[in-house]
């Protein structure tokens, strides 16, 4: 299956949106874990088995993982997804290269780690995408509109070398919808604290899927962000972290995190247009 057959495999089969991110901070695990960094593992995958069957998607950001030199406990984190959940695995890389070095992050990330989707920079031009795409089925999520104050110094200025003189996130997703999507699996990455950016691009990329970080600890409105980007042919992928790993100090870490889960993905099924 290819990427975008999976994640609306995992749309209809959870009745899900959500997406749960995987950002270990071995300093705010329960009491039992708390501190011990060769419990990442251990953790994650408690989080994963309690989660599977109500997420869209899981999304590990490799960055918390290689700051502590935890590389291998995501190699077996991702092998657990793989043979015990039918989620798909979201890559959280953000990489942003081109030539033979975004061919090793490509590989890195598809080879490597198995993961059905990886995070890009699109900054450098379709060249730093383009390696991605040689990967069959394999997803891409490039940023747009992201849910950081200082996203405003790029992404939201305009183009006026582009016909109809676009902001940046907007030709962005212009180019995501249209030519550089050669092999359909592309997608943007756009936050849930700019709802009115949520709904433009939906505008500009009406079929492409939408991952959206920003619900929960960043304080992204969960209603407002599923009415501007909902669509029955373009799906959106709703990410919180923290909120879910976290929903607990104690033994009952899992449980807890598993209702705030459902919780959330609940609310983001009401909020869908009629």
């Amino acid at each position: 299956m290819t990427f975008i057959e999976m994640l609306l495999a995992a749309q209809q089969r959870n009745g899900s949106m959500l997406c749960v991110g995987l950002d270990p901070e071995p300093t705010r695990f329960p009491a039992g874990l708390r501190g011990d960094v060769g419990k990442i593992y251990d953790f994650c995958a408690r989080i994963v088995d309690a989660t599977a069957d109500l997420a869209i998607a899981f999304k590990p950001q490799i960055a918390y993982f290689a700051a502590l030199r935890a590389e291998d406990q995501l190699e077996k984190l991702m092998e657990h997804m793989r043979r015990n959940t039918n989620v798909p695995v979201i890559l959280d890389a953000k990489r942003g290269d081109i030539g033979s070095t975004a061919e090793q992050y490509a590989r890195e990330a598809f080879e490597r780690y198995g993961a059905d989707a990886v995070t890009l920079s699109p900054f450098m031009g379709f060249d730093s995408v383009q390696p991605y795409l040689k990967f069959q089925g394999k997803g891409a999520f490039l940023l747009c509109r992201t849910s950081n104050p200082g996203g405003d110094d790029l992404q939201n200025q305009r183009l006026s070398s582009v016909p109809g003189e676009p902001l940046l996130y907007e030709h962005v997703a212009q180019l995501a919808q249209g030519p550089w999507n050669l092999n359909g699996q592309l997608g943007l990455v756009v936050g849930a604290t700019y709802p009115a950016e949520i709904e433009r691009v939906r505008q500009l990329a009406p079929t492409v899927p939408l991952l959206i970080p920003g619900v929960g600890a960043q304080g992204g409105d969960a209603v407002a962000t599923v009415k501007a980007g909902w669509r029955a042919d373009g799906p959106i992928v709703v990410s919180s972290s923290r909120a879910i790993l976290y929903a607990s100090s104690g033994d009952d870490f899992a449980q807890a995190a598993r209702g705030v889960t459902l919780q959330t993905r609940d609310l983001l099924q009401a909020a869908r247009p009629a």
